[in-house]
């Protein structure tokens, strides 16, 4: 049953921070007619996605980028001159052949703003690396008024993946020698999230 077609989310999320607006991540990219074929991909505009939280692309003040492949960072050359945000090791790998589309990483006024690891960006505002799906791959931790959101990306693929890597955590109510996890994800859930959306699943993770 796995080879049958099945639709599935690409999401980018807007923050509304004190110091600016944030994008994380901008969309599916073109990479050529035979992918188009392959994904048949159901686009909603970037400009249009952002007018119905009520801005436009000039409102962006920094881009994130979970990682680099095409439907992750497929709108970046809209946001010529402001900071993309990536982990330096996933810049590098995004320079070999096949890993994604050259020109969505580098193009005309790109400004990378790259980390080694983990770091605030503002006030609140946490990226954690979650290397797996690549091994550039981050994450991003909010801290809301209401408690602290993380908007993990594609470090699962869906949330159901990520409820059952929690509950086999080392600390979890599952715990067992037996189950593999990843070293990261103690990290995340000590940091004692509330909720957590991923990029390609609209179901939302919440700790029991």
């Amino acid at each position: 049953m796995s080879d049958l077609p099945r639709a599935e989310d690409v999401l980018g999320y807007l923050i509304r921070h004190q110091d600016g607006l944030i994008l994380l991540d901008t969309g599916m990219g073109y990479a050529g007619a035979e992918t188009e074929a392959w994904y048949q991909p159901v686009r909603v505009p970037l400009p249009e996605a952002l007018n119905v939280a009520g801005v436009t692309t000039d409102d962006i003040d920094v881009v994130i980028n979970c990682h680099l492949h095409f439907d992750h960072c497929g709108g970046n050359p809209v946001f010529a001159g402001r900071p993309v945000v990536c982990q330096r090791r996933e810049l590098g790998a995004a320079g070999a052949e096949d890993y994604t589309v050259p020109e969505l990483v580098d193009y005309a006024g790109v400004n990378y703003e790259q980390l080694d690891g983990e770091a605030e960006l503002m006030p609140g505002v946490l990226v954690v690396p979650t290397p797996g799906h690549v091994d550039g791959h981050q994450s991003l931790v909010l801290r809301c008024d209401d408690g602290t959101v993380i908007l993990a990306g594609q470090s699962h693929d869906n949330a159901a993946d990520f409820a059952s890597d929690a509950l086999a955590a080392p600390n979890g109510p599952q715990a067992a020698a037996s189950l593999a996890t990843p070293a990261w994800l103690e990290r995340l859930l000590a940091l004692d999230p509330k909720r957590v959306y991923f990029a390609h699943d609209a179901s939302v993770w919440e700790p029991v």
